[in-house]
């Protein structure tokens, strides 16, 4: 994929919204994000049907806008929704596996340490996400940061590999992310808290 669209990366699903996910989905196309994952997972999310009916009307807001639409880990979702790309963990099941069924989606691939880097298999994705790069309140199972050094041991490693920072990840530290080599920041309640979504995305 073409790394400027990981630039400024949503990710959101009902659950981190305190108000209406369509709307703030709405605002953050409007004020500049330049790719969207549905990650409707963790307590409080939705299931069967009305997960299914949100993931449609999110996807329609990032097909009018012509931002990337990606969904989280979840291959049936991501097929009855027809979305762009898919974005898997280490947890969730092999990259290659994903690739084969769905060759022609942009496929993303979560790392956090040397060890997960090396054992994984980057033929398969089209870029990889790095993290977390610092502490975060909105993945219970979130493991422990691993500092910029990390994405700039990604970007030594992997020089024009498409690369881009999660986790904790905000107005006033992403810049760091930046500097340190990544291609862009991922965030969720950077723009899902925010009380200026504008202002937020434009920070980022």
């Amino acid at each position: 994929m073409e790394a400027h669209l990981l630039r400024k990366y949503f990710i959101m699903g009902s659950q981190n919204c305190d108000r209406d996910p369509i709307e703030i989905l709405t605002e953050a196309v409007q004020a500049g994000i330049t790719a969207f994952q549905f990650r409707e997972k963790g307590p409080g999310s939705l299931a069967g049907l009305r997960k299914v009916v949100l993931g449609r009307q999110l996807r329609e807001i990032c097909y009018e806008y012509s931002i990337p639409f990606f969904v989280n880990d979840d291959l049936e979702l991501a097929k009855v929704l027809g979305a762009d790309g898919i974005h898997v963990g280490q947890d969730d099941r092999f990259a290659e596996e994903v690739r084969a069924r769905f060759p022609d989606k942009i496929i993303g691939l979560s790392v956090s340490n040397s060890l997960e880097l090396e054992n994984s298999p980057l033929s398969a994705v089209d870029y990889l996400g790095a993290g977390p790069v610092f502490a975060t309140g909105t993945k219970s199972d979130a493991k422990t940061p691993v500092g910029t050094k990390w994405i700039s041991q990604i970007r030594k490693q992997h020089p024009n590999f498409p690369l881009v920072g999660i986790g904790g990840i905000n107005t006033t530290n992403s810049n760091e992310v930046m500097e340190a080599g990544a291609d862009g920041v991922a965030v969720i309640s950077a723009i899902t808290k925010a009380k200026d979504i504008q202002a937020a995305v434009r920070s980022l």
